[in-house]
């Protein structure tokens, strides 16, 4: 499809993204009974649901949709995510280490210390909002768009990034350390600020302006001076 060949395919192109495609079936509303570790939710939507504090390690959740939802300090280390789509949930401290979201949206969200470290994202769109020191160490991102959003303090160390875009996006104080990139695309990042693992970017494409814009990092990486 023509989505994935951003470049024309011709020599250099970019491998673009493939992009989630969720169509959720008719939904019952969440019970609010709590969520349950190793819980099974399929087709519920948790409309602007309280999940503060809740515990649900190694819950699954297909065909759901949570709109609206307080996630502070919510543990769902290990959970699962499939065909759904996160509107606007907001916390700080979500913890889902060790989670796997394969076909996800993710719009408007507010979220700040989420913990994704170990993560597998396959097929995630993260469109709009802000979240800060959002923690992907050694995480696998596969075929996955940020979008429109703000990312404060992004730490991407030791991660496996694979057709992965930033588009219109902000990256402020990324860290990439020993990160591992394939068709990664920051061309289109509207601020590209990169705290650490400026070496790590073989493997991504970047503008000329942006190129420009590093140079001093590019330089302080390989030891020379600059001096007028």
């Amino acid at each position: 499809m023509a989505r994935n060949s951003r470049s024309g395919g011709g020599k250099g192109a970019v491998a673009a993204a493939r992009r989630p495609e969720v169509r959720l079936p008719p939904l019952v509303p969440y019970d609010g009974e709590g969520l349950e570790p190793d819980g099974d939710y399929d087709g519920v939507r948790f409309e602007g649901t309280d999940l503060t504090d809740e515990s649900g390690p190694g819950a699954r959740f297909m065909d759901c949709a949570l709109e609206g939802c307080a996630l502070d300090r919510t543990e769902l280390v290990r959970a699962r995510f499939m065909d759904s789509v996160l509107t606007g949930v907001r916390g700080v401290g979500t913890d889902l280490a060790g989670a796997s979201l394969r076909d996800v949206e993710v719009v408007d969200a507010r979220l700040g210390g989420v913990q994704l470290h170990g993560a597998v994202l396959e097929r995630v769109h993260v469109r709009g909002g802000k979240i800060d020191y959002l923690n992907l160490r050694t995480a696998r991102l596969t075929d996955v768009v940020f979008e429109g959003c703000v990312l404060s303090e992004p730490d991407f160390g030791d991660a496996q990034l694979v057709r992965v875009e930033f588009r219109d996006c902000v990256l402020k104080r990324a860290d990439f350390t020993s990160a591992r990139m394939e068709s990664v695309d920051l061309r289109t990042a509207s601020e590209l600020d990169i705290a650490r693992g400026v070496e790590r970017l073989a493997g991504a494409v970047i503008s000329p302006v942006q190129l420009m814009e590093l140079a001093p990092a590019f330089a302080a990486q390989i030891g020379v001076r600059v001096e007028a």
